[in-house]
């Protein structure tokens, strides 16, 4: 007896479809994608637009490679920053984000000094950093923002932030349009309003500490839960600040992050508007 030929598990019809479906949702993909506010997302020609169209403020996020203990990941500031970032940028909504800078200073290498003292921590000379700051403000300049704003989610260098912006703005002088800013608004929210906070709701300056303690660890949690390891929290309780803990992360929630979260990116959009107001 002759067998018949197996049936085709789709026509020819079936095959459009799929295929007409991806294209779709390609389509769908790459459209959201040109709306995103990160410069990363964009094309070329998607930035040059948008630049075009008035888009003229560009935040960089600096964040850092550190140790934090042994319950947050050592990406804890890049990861932060860059979604802080782009908070801020949808909330002011003629801004765009840098690529994150995650090459910080840390402490000297050898012999070790602060955060070098632990495994996986990255340091670069303050010369070098800032020279990358200078050398990435010159290039949005070159292709039309006006506006330059440093976001540093990590203590330690905010001073050289604050530097390399006064340097080119002594270099854009004749160029008044076109400026550089250090954002002491956004450090100094968690560090001073989300302190005050805390404080008003019980914990003590012990627990909220100033480095991987409930503070920290809370923001942490809020931006991306799996950056923090809840099984370490009581292991980083007992670890002293030679063991690179300042604080208490035992009672550390997302929900007390989100509070910092949403005070840094309302403190941060409107001092960034109030700086590019002035003269």
């Amino acid at each position: 007896m002759q067998r018949s030929a197996a049936k085709l598990p789709f026509d020819a019809f079936g095959l459009a479809f799929i295929a007409a479906f991806i294209f779709c949702s390609s389509a769908a993909i790459a459209g959201e994608a040109s709306k995103s506010v990160f410069i990363e997302d964009l094309t070329s020609f998607e930035l040059r637009d948008r630049v075009a169209n008035g888009t003229v403020t560009v935040l960089i996020p600096i964040g850092g490679t550190e140790q934090n203990g042994p319950h947050i990941a050592l990406g804890k500031h890049n990861v932060r920053v860059k979604y802080l970032a782009g908070l801020i940028a949808q909330r002011l909504g003629n801004a765009v984000v840098a690529p994150v800078l995650g090459y910080v200073p840390e402490g000297a290498i050898f012999p070790p000094v602060a955060h070098m003292r632990f495994t996986g921590t990255i340091s670069i000379p303050d010369a070098t950093f800032e020279s990358i700051l200078e050398s990435a403000a010159k290039s949005f300049k070159q292709h039309g923002l006006h506006n330059i704003v440093f976001l540093g989610d990590h203590g330690g260098y905010q001073k050289v932030e604050r530097r390399a912006a006064d340097k080119i703005n002594r270099y854009w002088a004749a160029e008044p349009k076109y400026r550089a800013y250090a954002l002491g608004a956004y450090y100094e929210a968690a560090q001073t309003s989300f302190v005050h906070v805390l404080r008003k709701k019980g914990f003590s300056d012990a627990e909220i500490g100033l480095h991987a303690g409930l503070l920290d660890t809370s923001l942490t949690m809020a931006v991306d839960r799996s950056l923090v390891r809840s099984e370490m929290l009581s292991q980083g309780a007992k670890a002293t600040p030679a063991e690179g803990v300042y604080g208490d992360p035992r009672k550390s929630t997302a929900e007390l992050g989100q509070i910092g979260i949403e005070m840094i990116v309302d403190e941060s959009a409107r001092e960034i508007v109030r700086l590019l107001k002035k003269p």
